[in-house]
C-alpha cells in the first residue's frame, strides 16, 4: 500500500497500525510465505516513474540526419537530459514521403510524447493537426505566421514554437555567391518541389532576384522521384548553372540529382551541406547542428513547465557555406579566393 503525506494523528495512526498488521502477517505466516505475499506490494511502489519522452519527427531519413541527431542529443545532455535516463527520445522518419507525415504524428500523439520536435512546414501543420495540446518545436519552417502555424513571432499564442526560416534573403545571398563563383552565368535553372511550401517560397524569391539580375530564367517543378532525371535532362545546353531548393525529396535524392548535374556540367548551389558532401559544388544556409542545438535549449525550457505560447520563434544566426574544390576542379572552374575565406568548410 501507498501511503501519501497527510496532516493529523490519524495519518500517523494509519502508518502506526500499518507497520503492526505488516509484523504480525510476518508473524503469523512465516518469512518466506510473507514475503511472497508482500512482493506485489514491493515491486508496484519501485516501479520507476515514466520518463518524460520527446517525439522526434523528421521528414527526411535518419542516414541523413545523423549529424543534427548527435548535436540534438549532446545538446540534451549538456542540459541534463539522458536519453534512456532521464528521458526517452522516440524517433520517427517519413523517409522524404509527406504523404506519411500524418500518420506518424498520430503515432506519436497516441505514444503520449511530452513534445514533439520537427521541422519543415508540412511536418508541423501534421503535427497540429494531429494535437493542439501536446507543446511542437519546430526546425527550419519557411513562413510559420503565413502558413497559419503562429499568430505571431514574438507571442505564438498556441502548441507551436521554435525557429523559422522567415529570412527572405537567404536565397538572394544564395544566388549572389553562385553569380561570383561562375562569373559567365546568364541562364539559371531552378529546381523546386512545388509540392512542399518552404521550396514554392524560395522559389518564388529566387524568380524575383535572377530576373533583377537580368538573367534567364528555367523554373523545373518536380513532385515525386520520378520527376527529378526528365526535368534536369530538359536543361541540355540551357542552363549555365542550377539552383536547387530544398525540401525532403530533393535531400534524399541528392546523389541522384548531383550525379545528373555533374553530367550536364552544371555549377550547382544547394541549401544545405549533405548535397556538397555527396558532390555537390556547394551550399549556402543555416547550421542544421546550431538549429538543433537551441531546438534542444527550447526542449528543456518546455520540459521544465514553460508554454510554447509564451516562447518567442527565433531566426537562425549561424549559417554554412560550404564549398567542394574536387567538383570546381571536375566542372573546370576556379571558386574564387573571396568564396573560399568565406567558407565554414572546403572540401578538397
Amino acid at each position: 500500500m501507498l501511503l501519501w503525506p497527510v496532516q493529523g494523528r490519524a495519518a500517523g495512526a494509519a502508518v502506526m497500525m500499518t507497520a503492526i498488521h505488516r509484523r504480525a502477517l510476518v508473524a503469523t505466516l512465516g518469512g518466506a510465505a510473507a514475503a511472497a505475499l508482500l512482493r506485489p506490494f514491493a515491486a508496484h511502489a519501485q516501479q520507476p516513474a515514466k520518463l518524460p519522452t520527446i517525439g522526434f519527427l523528421n521528414p527526411t531519413s535518419e542516414a541523413t540526419n545523423r549529424e543534427i541527431i548527435a548535436a540534438f542529443v549532446q545538446r540534451l545532455r549538456e542540459l541534463g537530459w539522458i536519453d534512456g535516463s532521464t528521458v526517452k527520445i522516440e524517433y520517427r522518419w517519413a523517409d522524404g514521403s509527406t504523404d506519411r507525415l500524418a500518420q506518424i504524428a498520430a503515432e506519436l500523439v497516441q505514444l503520449k510524447v511530452n513534445v514533439i520536435v520537427t521541422g519543415g512546414t508540412p511536418a508541423v501543420a501534421a503535427a497540429k493537426q494531429a494535437t493542439t495540446v501536446i507543446p511542437i518545436v519546430m526546425n527550419a519552417s519557411g513562413d510559420p505566421l503565413g502558413t497559419g502555424l503562429v499568430d505571431s513571432l514574438s507571442h505564438p499564442g498556441g502548441n507551436v514554437t521554435g525557429m523559422s526560416m522567415q529570412n527572405t534573403d537567404i536565397g538572394t545571398k544564395r544566388l549572389e555567391l553562385l553569380r561570383e563563383t561562375v562569373p559567365g552565368l546568364h541562364r539559371l535553372a531552378i529546381l523546386a518541389n512545388v509540392d512542399f511550401p518552404d521550396a514554392v517560397i524560395d522559389l518564388h524569391q529566387i524568380q524575383a532576384a535572377a530576373t533583377g539580375f537580368g538573367l534567364d530564367v528555367t523554373a523545373l517543378e518536380i513532385r515525386r522521384t520520378p520527376d527529378i532525371s526528365p526535368a534536369l535532362a530538359t536543361l541540355k545546353d540551357r542552363a549555365d548553372a542550377l539552383y536547387v531548393c530544398g525540401d525532403p525529396l530533393v535531400t534524399d535524392n541528392r546523389l541522384r540529382i548531383v550525379t545528373l548535374a555533374l553530367g550536364l556540367r552544371l555549377p550547382t548551389i544547394y541549401n544545405f551541406r549533405q548535397h556538397v558532401d555527396a558532390g555537390g559544388l556547394m551550399s549556402y544556409g543555416p547550421s542544421m547542428a546550431a538549429l538543433y542545438r537551441r531546438s534542444a535549449d527550447i526542449v528543456d525550457k518546455i520540459l521544465r513547465g514553460a508554454k510554447p505560447a509564451d516562447i518567442p520563434v527565433e531566426q537562425p544566426t549561424t549559417f554554412d557555406l560550404v564549398v567542394n574544390l574536387i567538383t570546381a576542379q571536375a566542372l573546370g572552374i576556379t571558386v574564387p579566393p573571396t568564396i573560399i575565406a568565406r567558407a565554414t568548410d572546403v572540401i578538397e
